[in-house]
């Protein structure tokens, strides 16, 4: 009997009681965040301590909806678990880690408890493309009857013709036009200029190659014969005051450039008033709205598309960001270097015979970004785009890109091009091109080189000129109306 009071009297084992569970101290993104875009999402759970996530239990991690759980990681205090197979489809997915499922590294210590995590995706609406349906009037509410007459038959002509169009070569001359009439019998409807040499003008009489910009032979030669006048602008800056307080000497352009790799122009201080970079600017606008005034004062209107490329070409051209320096330091500045042009040639100088024509250079992939560098509706009448591919076939990425920018309110055009996209296949196509406008080559001597070797060029054949001048689809100079009442 004493032995067993005495096995009695022995104290019982003692159990420890569990410690609490690892505690979740936050979750990025946060828990019911909206908006989230994308196929794929990562969440990253932060714990108050280290923690693990044994293989056995990853694939207790669920998530609802068609979506996928990709892959589970613990790593110290974090655990990620990133899901695939998301759609913008404006649903919830919730994501669950069961209660067990993550545990921390103590003797005697409960798991985690579950853990619900809740998202939205945006809702995206289905891609519908829009449709060609450009608004009726120009821009400047005084734009010349000229100006109008040759926007309302761009108007009537789209989606029937396609105009030819060259750009001459730099000598503000009809040399281009003239060598594809030579060719093909057919004279471009529209024949392009540049105002590249505008530090040269006036130019000495020995200069050839290059005319006094206050020589409009050719653009009334053009315009007299039923064509149409296309003007854009190879904007050269000096790199310096010094350089400009020097001027353009020896007539070469030491200190002068347009592209970003060869100028330090900054474009953010030409748009500030009272410095020299500003001072340089509005000269330039003045000098170029002189020459363009006595077009207009010979009812000739211009197709006009300065800034081109505007849209930076997307780093393209490597770290300066952009071709020309009017891009260099991205989209505000470089909207508001079009909208103060606009204002001084329109409001300034009373320029009423321009068509605003903004451009862009579609890279694959940049089509999402055009709006950020687009001036607005109000400042432009046309929409370009320059195209250099080896192939001539339709262009319906970039047709439909430019389309959509606007919902359809502007025309739109092959700006600049190499090889010519066929105008058969764009009209099969839908695209509807108002113009295309091949880029001018010369050999050493000067003299117009109708097929270049460069493969954005060379499908540009004898007879594929031929063919093109020839197409029902497309209207040269012989086959215009009068635009000049």
């Amino acid at each position: 009997m004493c032995l067993l009071l005495a096995g009695c009297s022995e104290n019982p084992p003692v159990v420890e009681k569990p410690l609490a569970g690892p505690e979740v101290i936050s979750v990025s993104p946060e828990n019911g965040v909206e908006g989230v875009t994308g196929k794929e999402l990562t969440v990253t759970v932060i714990f108050d301590q280290n923690v693990k996530c044994p293989t056995a239990q990853q694939k207790n991690v669920t998530v609802d909806n068609g979506a996928t759980v990709a892959k589970v990681n613990a790593f110290n205090e974090k655990v990620t678990v990133n899901i695939a197979s998301l759609e913008e489809n404006g649903k919830t997915y919730t994501l669950v880690i069961p209660k067990g499922t993550i545990s921390g590294f103590k003797e005697h210590q409960d798991a985690a408890d579950e853990i619900r995590f809740s998202f939205t995706m945006k809702l995206v609406e289905p891609y519908v493309p829009s449709e060609l349906d450009p608004v009726k009037s120009l821009v400047n509410p005084n734009a010349s009857q000229q100006a109008k007459n040759v926007y309302n038959f761009l108007l009537e002509q789209s989606g029937k013709k396609t105009l030819s169009g060259v750009q001459s070569s730099h000598s503000h001359k009809n040399d281009f036009v003239d060598a594809v009439y030579k060719h093909t019998g057919k004279h471009p409807a529209l024949a392009g200029y540049d105002f590249l040499f505008l530090q040269f003008s006036p130019t000495p009489d020995n200069w050839s190659w290059v005319q006094n910009y206050n020589d409009i032979s050719a653009p009334k030669e053009q315009w007299a014969a039923g064509g149409l006048v296309n003007y854009m602008w190879h904007w050269n800056v000096p790199n310096s005051k010094a350089d400009w307080d020097n001027g353009v000497n020896n007539y070469n352009f030491d200190g002068y450039a347009f592209y970003c790799d060869q100028t330090s122009f900054d474009i953010r201080e030409a748009l500030k008033p009272g410095t020299w970079q500003n001072d340089f600017i509005m000269k330039d606008i003045e000098e170029v709205a002189g020459y363009l005034q006595l077009l207009e004062d010979e009812g000739i209107p211009v197709i006009w598309r300065p800034l081109h490329e505007a849209a930076g070409n997307y780093d393209l051209y490597g770290p300066n960001g952009a071709w020309f320096w009017w891009g260099r330091h991205g989209a505000e500045p470089c909207k508001q270097l079009w909208r103060l042009l606009y204002d001084q040639l329109v409001n300034v100088y009373g320029l009423d015979n321009l068509i605003w024509v903004w451009t862009v250079d579609v890279t694959k992939g940049a089509e999402d970004q055009y709006m950020d560098w687009y001036p607005g509706n109000e400042y432009v009448d046309i929409l370009g785009v320059d195209i250099y591919e080896t192939n001539t076939d339709a262009k319906t990425r970039q047709y439909q890109a430019l389309v959509d920018l606007t919902k359809g309110k502007k025309l739109v055009t092959v700006s600049e091009c190499g090889n010519i996209p066929d105008p058969a296949k764009n009209m099969d196509a839908g695209n509807k091109w108002s113009w295309f406008m091949v880029w001018c080559n010369s050999d050493s001597n000067g003299n117009i080189v109708l097929t270049p070797s460069d493969a954005n060029f060379k499908l540009n054949t004898s007879d594929y000129w031929k063919k093109v001048i020839s197409s029902p689809y497309v209207m040269n100079r012989e086959d215009m109306p009068d635009l000049s009442f």
